[in-house]
């Protein structure tokens, strides 16, 4: 399996994890159980969920497809076909949801999965750890930007990784529909993509008449090497079981023929065994582990460039990762809107400014019975800006974006004591004609494991994922959201025992606020709380 840090090595097969692809989890309508709960955990918990909101669909005509049904118990994908439904319009729906089911028993890493149309990725989630006695989930995800991808039959394949052996038992078993809504007067379909490309090489050539491009990189650090902990690794020089030369610092990064064209923070995923301890997660999981959210780029002031009908080169890179080294996944999409009277749309990039881009680690070895120290901080900032001659006059969009990155990391020879207290920001501005829409997004990670006597294991861990955004017109807000997604739990077991001798026990607590134009309704606010694998709280604040 996968190469973890070394506190995880010390848990032994037992604790460790596989982290994997694919979507978004919906809010499960549980009920906290009148019973006090179990003093430890048992053979079964609560069915994971999280406190995110369901996906919100209108009240219209509506067709089910089945698009992928399938047992994981290796890694041979699933291969199908997929047909759009004849009885809700051909192309131009009001919503698209996805939504995937599963179910898994006995003992099982987490694994990763993802899923594609025609070469378009869907879908991208990781799944939760089995009780013995069994478990279910869902996930749900909006999918109408891919209505270019939906409107033709496509071949489908899906992935869920797994191991399947005398000790892992566990088969996951999953069955994924798509539902799409009518229509009508009163909900016309949304604006979305003409054309959805799938970059499965560097080398791209877009419709010539392009006037808006966005990019979504599905990127995540997994797949059990120490980039899955990648805020955690250290310079050579450091004694800590993950290395890397250059420190913890990333950067996602999109060129266009060799120039850099977006810059972005990497979403710090935990996955649902992540820092050593997946009592943490049974059933409540970190901020996106059910619902990886791409990273977007808005590519438009590279339009006219591509727009000469030659092949180009996008690529996607990571900046800080070890040359040579495993371990992210980003797979792209390209989404593009073509001016529907023009066969050629002309202009030019005018502008390229980037700053010197920062990544410092600084150690501090540990004093006899004390702890290593390292200090990271990093940032970079670009500012692109072009126009393009479009039917509607000529448009420019100016593109800036600031990321920074900031953390400790401490940690014992042995690594019984391992702690790391970081944020990350990303701040973006992109201006297109009028408008200006700018987007703040912050994530925080604060924990720490330790290994104390009896092989007790404790994690106590917080997350945090936040953004804000306004857009502006003529200088005045005339649109709003903001999110904050928070996740804390405490969890303690002996390792390195059977399942049945761990004495486990763990607090969790997940609260999803959501306003302004995103939420339903304006607000959205909800607190999940568990208590041994028991649902104790499930509250609705708005």
């Amino acid at each position: 399996m996968r190469r973890r840090h070394r506190i995880t090595g010390l848990l032994g097969a037992i604790a460790l994890t596989a982290a994997t692809l694919a979507a978004a989890g919906p809010a499960y309508a549980g009920t906290p159980a009148a019973d006090p709960p179990p003093v430890e955990f048992g053979t079964d918990w609560h069915d994971p969920l999280t406190a995110a909101p369901p996906v919100t669909r209108p009240a219209t005509r509506s067709c089910r497809v089945t698009l992928a049904e399938a047992q994981f118990r290796d890694f041979t994908p699933y291969r199908g076909g997929y047909t759009p439904p004849a009885g809700c319009g051909t192309a131009r729906w009001a919503k698209v949801v996805l939504r995937l089911d599963g179910k898994v028993k006995g003992r099982q890493y987490d694994r990763l999965g993802h899923l594609s149309l025609g070469g378009v990725e869907v879908l991208r989630t990781s799944t939760p750890q089995p009780s013995p006695d069994g478990i279910t989930w869902s996930v749900e995800k909006d999918v109408t930007r891919y209505r270019d991808t939906l409107a033709r039959p496509q071949p489908v394949e899906m992935l869920i990784g797994n191991v399947v052996d005398d000790t892992y038992t566990g088969v996951i078993d999953v069955k994924v529909t798509l539902t799409f809504y009518a229509a009508d007067a009163r909900t016309p379909a949304p604006d979305t993509p003409d054309r959805v490309l799938p970059l499965t090489s560097p080398t791209v050539t877009t419709p010539r008449n392009t006037e808006r491009l966005l990019a979504e990189v599905y990127a995540t650090g997994s797949g059990g090497g120490c980039e899955e902990y990648w805020y955690m690794t250290t310079p050579d020089a450091a004694p800590y079981s993950c290395k890397a030369a250059d420190g913890p610092h990333r950067e996602v990064r999109v060129l266009v023929d060799g120039q850099l064209a977006g810059i972005a923070a990497p979403f710090p995923t935990v996955w649902t065994g992540g820092w050593s301890n997946p009592f943490l997660w049974y059933v409540t999981p970190g901020p996106r582990a059910f619902d990886v959210q791409p990273v977007r780029y808005d590519l438009t002031p590279y339009a006219a460039l591509l727009n000469d009908g030659r092949p180009h080169r996008i690529e996607v890179s990571v900046a800080g990762v070890p040359a040579g080294q495993s371990g992210w996944s980003t797979p792209t999409n390209l989404l593009l809107w073509q001016d529907e009277t023009r066969k050629v749309v002309t202009g030019a990039l005018t502008r390229h400014e980037e700053s010197e881009p920062t990544g410092h680690s600084r150690w501090t070895p540990a004093a006899p019975g004390a702890r290593h120290r390292l200090d990271t901080e990093g940032g970079h900032g670009l500012t692109v800006t072009g126009y393009l001659n479009t039917s509607h006059g000529r448009v420019a969009t100016t593109v800036s974006r600031t990321v920074r990155g900031t953390s400790v990391h401490h940690w014992t020879d042995g690594e019984n004591q391992d702690a790391l207290t970081a944020t990350w920001t990303d701040e973006e501005s992109v201006t297109h004609g009028p408008a200006t829409t700018r987007t703040a997004r912050t994530y925080t990670m604060d924990g720490e494991t330790t290994l104390g006597a009896g092989d007790r294991l404790r994690t106590v861990l917080s997350l945090g994922d936040r953004a804000d955004t306004v857009t502006l017109r003529g200088g005045r807000a005339v649109d709003s959201s903001r999110l904050d997604d928070r996740y804390t739990g405490d969890a303690t077991y002996t390792a390195n025992v059977p399942r049945d001798q761990r004495h486990a026990v763990a607090t969790t607590s997940a609260r999803y606020r959501l306003y302004g134009s995103a939420a339903p309704g304006g607000c959205y606010d909800r607190t999940v709380a568990t208590v041994q694998g028991t649902l104790t709280v499930d509250r609705r604040h708005c």
